[in-house]
């Protein structure tokens, strides 16, 4: 049999458990298991993530600051375990929300869908404004907030326009911003380790003497940012499981190996940049608001600066790409059951078998919250934070509700599983996540206006009471009349 043939096999195949789980799908399955990691890897986004928050990282809590990528890598492996079983037995475009409907039910699945739908258009916003700098560098303007915002707005406009063009090229930008990421993260990382270098490793526990009310903890756990927004992204090698082949398979294995793969680039980015800084106080205290800049300068010039900044900026790009990705193929299948307002204009796929509507929304969205955060105190550290918290509190409704599905019964079926310790890694996983969210939401800051401080939380309560009251006076679950399969049986709501 030849690879054409085995290829249509397995599209057979793919198509047949697709209508055995309710849908029939147009998508078209050109990604690969390469493309379909490098899609995870360019959302998790090592350079961005550590690029977008290193210096406020530091200045909350210094260099030990580094630890949160590996204990959000180990809890997130935890999650990332949970999902893999679910994602091999309900391989859906669209990953946690078919997910909650088919592990607990209809209205507990549009609260997951809801609150992670606002999370991704914020993290698309985040990323946006915090590649605002970076750009503005490179292109020799002097940075500012009109600039940031002006520069986001672009970027999202390019992003929205590129992923219009279909998941062939989505799948090449993936795996293109892949390449340019991972072998920049090492060139660059390794050129400051041996030329930039200023610190000892021993500064990795160094705590500078920061301190909040004689204590280390309070800065420490209010650093968690640095570590909770880096670790996430492998979900959305799911997202797009109706356009990846053997997906029960491959996606279990693709998002493993974002995690592996993203968190180990993450942790040398960060260690690489905090050795080569040669004034850590400098940061902490104020005296250098962009400590990535000046390394940068300092141990590559203007010009090699320049060439670093363009490697950041398609890492940028990239993750904004793969994020609207995500949130397109989540609105689709919201829309493909009819869970939503517009869905008739959201289920819809364009002549490039992409969601396109779902895509505007994706890139409008994101677009007001950018220039919302225009009028902002710390807009991109309020920005960022909300969407760490949506998305982990859509990630815990999921490994919460996995929970509930073993209790009632459910064995995963599909090819990849946990084995015996799957409850007790699920259990894990629900106990990491509820104590991320707690330090996420948790006020950090007592001295500063109760606006500021509460904001996270007020905006996380609002999100989560405005998708309560749609769901109670529109009702959308009882519009879908798919007769999926599920994992206990779907509860009569």
């Amino acid at each position: 049999m030849d690879r054409m043939q085995v290829s249509q096999v397995q599209s057979n195949s793919d198509a047949d458990r697709l209508k055995e789980l309710g849908y029939s799908s147009t998508f078209e399955r050109s990604m690969t298991l390469w493309e379909n990691f490098s899609l995870g890897f360019t959302y998790l986004s090592p350079v961005v993530g550590v690029y977008s928050v290193f210096a406020l990282a530091m200045a909350t809590a210094g260099p030990p600051m580094i630890w949160w990528y590996v204990i959000a890598g180990c809890g997130q492996m935890l999650v990332c375990l949970t999902f893999g079983e679910i994602a091999s037995e309900f391989p859906i475009a669209g990953g946690l929300y078919p997910w909650g409907r088919r592990l607990v039910g209809k209205r507990w699945s549009w609260m997951v869908g809801w609150i992670y739908a606002w999370a991704l258009f914020t993290t698309i916003a985040g990323v946006a404004v915090g590649a605002g700098p970076f750009l503005a560098s490179l292109l020799g303007f002097t940075s500012s907030a009109f600039v940031t915002t002006v520069i986001a707005l672009i970027l999202v406009i390019a992003a929205t326009g590129l992923n219009l063009a279909g998941t062939k090229l989505l799948a090449r930008v993936a795996m293109f911003g892949f390449v340019c990421e991972i072998l920049g993260a090492l060139a660059v990382g390794s050129y400051l380790f041996m030329f930039g270098r200023h610190q000892s490793l021993s500064v990795i526990v160094n705590t500078f003497g920061i301190n909040r009310n004689g204590s280390y903890a309070v800065p420490f756990f209010a650093a968690a940012l640095a570590g909770l927004y880096t670790c996430y992204g492998f979900e959305a090698c799911a997202d797009v499981a109706e356009e990846t082949a053997n997906a029960e398979t491959q996606i279990p294995r693709a998002m493993r190996r974002t995690i592996y793969i993203g968190i180990s680039a993450s942790i040398f980015v960060c260690l690489a940049l905090i050795l080569s800084l040669s004034d850590i106080e400098g940061v902490i205290h104020g005296r250098d608001a962009d400590p990535i800049g000046t390394i940068l300068r300092g141990t590559f010039g203007t010009f090699g600066s320049r060439l670093v900044l363009c490697v950041v900026l398609v890492s940028f790009i990239s993750c904004i790409l793969s994020l609207q990705a995500a949130v397109s193929r989540l609105l689709f299948s919201f829309a493909r059951d009819k869970m939503i307002f517009g869905s008739a204009q959201l289920g819809k796929l364009s002549t490039r078998n992409v969601p396109s509507f779902a895509l505007a929304v994706g890139g409008l969205i994101p677009a007001c919250i950018v220039c919302i955060g225009y009028f902002l105190q710390d807009a991109l550290a309020t920005i960022l934070s909300f969407a760490v918290a949506g998305i982990y509190i859509s990630f815990q409704m999921i490994v919460a509700g996995a929970l509930y599905a073993r209790s009632g019964g459910w064995k995963p079926s599909g090819p990849f599983r946990i084995g015996r310790f799957a409850t007790l890694i699920n259990l894990a996983a629900l106990i990491y996540g509820v104590c991320a969210i707690a330090d996420i939401l948790w006020p950090q800051s007592p001295e500063a206006p109760w606006y500021v401080n509460y904001a996270i939380p007020f905006t996380t309560a609002v999100v989560i009471a405005t998708g309560a009251l749609y769901m109670m006076i529109g009702r959308p679950y009882k519009s879908d009349t798919t007769h999926a399969a599920s994992a206990p049986p779907i509860p009569t709501q």
